[in-house]
């Protein structure tokens, strides 16, 4: 998604809606800037999702399909989709894997980046719901050692399972 916020138009549309405050001295999209005025202005967030996930999804089906063009294809094919249920996408994978944490990591996360949790918290569906509506399901509340362990475990899992071809849109 990042790449998609240095498209031209797409700077141009988030400049003409936000204004100058949200562009970097060298007149790219500063994205820490923007979150707090897309939450803060009445349809922000739609205007920005509306602009911005078509294409995510498109360069995303461009990905795949160069992965398993390629040969011999990957063993494995990961998508991180920070929103996957709330825009249900969930049926376009083979499996879903959700890494979570307890709201007060969470919290402590979000907030050590500088952002709001709460108004974060308050667009996303349950982390409950989203780990019952899961393959698989991790919670990420100890070290990066524990967590890479997991991610071993989901990889000899998966790996090597037969890809079903991405659907069209």
């Amino acid at each position: 998604m990042h790449l998609i916020y240095a498209e031209p138009d797409v700077v141009a549309a988030v400049r003409a809606r936000f204004g100058d405050a949200v562009l970097d001295a060298e007149g790219a999209v500063d994205r820490a800037s923007l979150g707090p005025r897309a939450f803060a202005e009445e349809g922000g967030i739609a205007f920005l999702e509306r602009l911005v996930h078509g294409r995510v999804g498109e360069r995303r089906r461009e990905w795949i399909a160069e992965q398993l063009a390629a040969t011999p294809p990957p063993a494995l094919l990961v998508c991180e989709v920070p929103v996957l249920f709330e825009a249900g996408l969930e049926g376009e994978f083979d499996a879903v894997v959700v890494v979570t944490a307890s709201e007060g990591v969470r919290r402590a996360r979000v907030e050590a980046r500088g952002q709001d949790f709460d108004q974060r918290h308050a667009r996303q569906i349950p982390e409950g719901v989203k780990v019952a509506r899961a393959d698989r399901a991790y919670v990420n509340d100890h070290g990066v050692e524990e967590l890479r362990a997991w991610i071993a475990d989901r990889y000899a899992e998966y790996a090597g399972e037969p890809c079903r071809t991405p659907p069209d849109d």
